[in-house]
């Protein structure tokens, strides 16, 4: 008897053992519910910065540039003072139309008293008719003279004030291409520097002609909705964001041929002249809302060997299934599934690298989710548990 006792403690521990063992149960995957929910769809697309007004300054009349007036880079105002031409050209022809006027104010009074004494003359026969009216159109002619000696005289005037050549607009001034002492014509088409006025500025969007006609065919099918008042955000060369957003203007109504991409213009306030033109940047903006759009988190979506979208779904009997997806865009970190899937669908997200088709699973809360929710858990104990003491 003392011989069979340590053997029946050991069949009988064995036992134990194998019953303390769990059964081992279909696997876990961590899956999410597809909704329907609204998605705005936006774009990030690249750009450059143009100036709200940009003005080439040119002489208007000819002539030697006797003075610069203003410091290149500055702020300069609308009618401002830039250059000044020699003048005295356009002086002496103010003084010759000013002395033409006054030969024609006198012919005027001269012919107009001809044919006051002609018209008492006619009228007692003591001239003939015929002189009389040549008197008259005489008299005519000269006014006619002294309009157009006014005319002359206003021109030369023009021409003598444009030898002080202003500032068209209000903006920055950039460098000047031509000194003192240079010569200058109306002629030319060189500008003697260039304005632009760069608060606002423009932001040029360069899309693409097949992307246009994609949301426009959703837009027509009723498939997306179009956007209010698009706000738009600017991302700059360095990755940077700029602080202020800006708003959409327009379409262009033509295409590029060269390029394929059809311009779509933003403004943006640019106070502080962080923005200069020319600058390429980023501009991310919504177009569109599409009021029962599904998403799935990225992680969740694989490619079959012909590189379509799929996703695994469980089904029926909690049973794994293979399904292929419409996934045109991503929006944020999740994918817009258009087709494929419905709402209510439960997408595996995570724990089904080794799984196949077919397999039984069963559906948890995904990784992150589940962690989330034990941490909040664990910071608030539940009612009336015994708070641990120590021994």
């Amino acid at each position: 008897m003392k011989k069979i006792a340590p053997a029946l403690v050991l069949i009988l521990s064995a036992c134990g053992g194998a019953q303390e063992q769990p059964q081992a149960g279909p696997p876990q995957v961590g899956v999410v519910a597809v909704r329907e929910q609204s998605v705005t769809l936006s774009n990030e697309l690249p750009g450059r910065t143009s100036a709200y007004e940009s003005s080439d300054v040119r002489p208007q009349v000819n002539g030697l540039i006797v003075a610069r007036l203003f410091t290149e880079g500055d702020q300069v105002r609308a009618g401002q003072p830039l250059y000044r031409t020699d003048p005295a050209p356009y002086e002496a022809a103010v003084a010759n139309a000013r002395a033409a006027l006054a030969r024609s104010r006198a012919a005027i009074a001269s012919s107009d008293a001809l044919a006051r004494r002609y018209g008492e003359l006619v009228k007692i026969n003591a001239i003939s008719r015929q002189d009389y009216e040549n008197a008259v159109t005489s008299a005519q002619q000269a006014r006619a003279d002294v309009s157009a000696q006014e005319a002359l005289l206003r021109t030369a005037q023009i021409d003598l004030a444009r030898t002080t050549i202003r500032a068209p607009i209000s903006g920055r001034i950039g460098r000047s291409t031509y000194t003192t002492g240079a010569l200058v014509s109306a002629s030319q088409t060189d500008a003697l520097t260039t304005i632009q006025r760069l608060d606002p500025i423009f932001v040029d969007i360069q899309q693409s002609s097949a992307d246009v006609l994609r949301l426009r065919q959703q837009l027509l099918a009723g498939d997306v909705s179009a956007s209010g008042n698009v706000a738009v955000k600017l991302k700059l060369e360095d990755g940077s964001t700029y602080p202020q957003e800006g708003v959409l203007k327009f379409t262009d109504v033509t295409v590029d041929p060269t390029t394929g991409s059809q311009i779509i213009r933003a403004q943006f306030p640019n106070p502080s002249g962080l923005l200069l033109p020319g600058m390429y940047v980023r501009a991310e903006f919504a177009q569109a809302t599409k009021a029962n759009g599904l998403l799935v988190p990225q992680a969740a979506v694989s490619r079959d060997e012909k590189g379509n979208p799929t996703v695994l779904v469980v089904g029926a009997q909690n049973k794994l299934e293979m399904r292929p997806i419409t996934a045109p865009r991503t929006v944020g970190q999740d994918w817009l599934v258009t087709g494929g899937l419905k709402a209510g669908d439960k997408v595996v997200v995570d724990g089904a690298q080794m799984l196949r088709p077919g397999m039984p699973v069963k559906p948890v809360a995904p990784q992150g989710q589940a962690q989330a929710q034990g941490q909040a858990q664990g910071a608030k104990p539940a009612a009336g548990a015994p708070a641990n003491k120590g021994q």
